[in-house]
Parts: C-alpha cells; sequence; structure tokens
C-alpha cells in the first residue's frame, strides 16, 4: 500500500444512530483513499445495526468502555493492521473529513500528533469551552514550554510511534493531559485550522456543568498529577 493508504480513520460511536450513516458517508465521499473503523462503544440504540446493514468496516465493543476504552480499541486494530498513522474522528458529524489530508501531509513533516485546531488562526469565542481551552493552554504551555492553541480538539492524528503508545499502554486517553504528557515524552506537536460543525442530531453529553468539570479534572491532571505519571 502507498503511504497514504495506510492512514486509517478511527471512528469512536456511542449511540449515534441519527449521525453515523452521514459520517461514514460523506468520510468515504470525500477521502475514498483513507481507511476507516467505527467502534461502536456498546451503543443501547442503532448504531451497529446501521453499521452492518451498510456494510462499513465495524469493530463492534460488547460494552461501553467509554471515550478512553473505545479509541484505545481502534488504535490497537491501527496497531495490528500496521498503519502509519491514526486520525480521531467524532461519529457525530463534527469532523470533517476535507480536513485529514492536510493534517496527514503536516504530519509528513515528521510530527507525531497534529490537532486539527479551530483557533489556531486566532478565531475568538466566549463561548466556555474556548474559555477553558485557553486555561488548559496557558496549564500546557507552563508545564512543558509548548503552546497548543486547541488542547480540547478531539480531531488529532497519530504517527506509528503514537499509535504503538495507546495501543500497548494503559494510561493513555484521548484526552489534553495525556496531549500534555506525551508532549513531555518528547513528542512533536502541530496544529492545522480545521471548522469544526454542529453536531447533526442527536444529544451531546457534554453540558455546561460537565463540560466545567471535565475542564477543572484536566486542569488539575495537567498542572499536578502529569508529574508523578509513568510511562
Amino acid at each position: 500500500m502507498t503511504s497514504m493508504k495506510r492512514l486509517l480513520v478511527v471512528i469512536p460511536a456511542f449511540n449515534e444512530e441519527a449521525n453515523i450513516e452521514r459520517v461514514v458517508d460523506e468520510l468515504v465521499r470525500v477521502c475514498p483513499q483513507f481507511d476507516y473503523i467505527v467502534v461502536n462503544d456498546g451503543s443501547t440504540d442503532r448504531t451497529a445495526q446501521i453499521c452492518r446493514e451498510k456494510g462499513y468496516h465495524l469493530l463492534d465493543l460488547p460494552v461501553n468502555l467509554g471515550l478512553a476504552g473505545c479509541f484505545q480499541a481502534g488504535m490497537k486494530y491501527a496497531y495490528r493492521q500496521n498503519y502509519d498513522c491514526a486520525v480521531q474522528f467524532d461519529g457525530d458529524g463534527q469532523h470533517r473529513p476535507e480536513y485529514i489530508e492536510p493534517m496527514r501531509k503536516k504530519m509528513e513533516e515528521g510530527y507525531d500528533i497534529v490537532i486539527g485546531s479551530r483557533f489556531v488562526e486566532g478565531h475568538k469565542d466566549a463561548s466556555i469551552r474556548m474559555i477553558g481551552s485557553r486555561l488548559l493552554s496557558a496549564a500546557i504551555g507552563l508545564t512543558t514550554g509548548v503552546k497548543v492553541t486547541d488542547p480540547t480538539s478531539g480531531m488529532r492524528m497519530f504517527s506509528r510511534d503514537m499509535i504503538r503508545e495507546f495501543a500497548l499502554k494503559l494510561n493513555y486517553g484521548p484526552e489534553p493531559d495525556t496531549v500534555s504528557y506525551l508532549l513531555k515524552q518528547g513528542a512533536r506537536v502541530a496544529e492545522v485550522p480545521v471548522i469544526i460543525a454542529p453536531r447533526l442530531g442527536g444529544e451531546s453529553y457534554l453540558k455546561p456543568t460537565v463540560a466545567a468539570g471535565y475542564m477543572i479534572r484536566m486542569l488539575l491532571s495537567i498542572l499536578i498529577i502529569q508529574g508523578f505519571r509513568k510511562r
């Protein structure tokens, strides 16, 4: 296979029956050169059934593992299938497939992690997400010396070395504190500008109170816990 074909799009999906068909169909239409795997995280709706009926590439988890376990399952698949890089691509329709190729090109410059950033070009936003992202960005900069403008972006691409880390280690989740930890371990991180679309359907679990609690946990992890974390 060519280097372009050895990119895997990992699509974690939990109760995304309203979105998964449009997400996968558009991905295949826009990026037919890339492989993908839908990781159904023990959904209780028709997500897995739709994938089977449509003949999608499906990794069907029997129980709900949460985003970290679900994504790690996708990375184990990428590792065992010997992919060069893998990109996290949400099943809710917010991530746009046209940005995968620019991210891949950036990764070929020698980066370990490429983040699809909503704020890298100075986009202004007064939302809780933006405020929280700025706080996390400051914390990462303080502890690593590296500026990451959008640490909360869920659209991240990982190199083969990073795939191995996620696949073989238990203490990695697709979260800002893991990006911070990997930076401390010498990983090179870059960002490319992206636009995140509104959720296609269904309901996000990330309510304002949940989002606030998440930001606090991430800040504590980056500023304090990372100093005791072992590889």
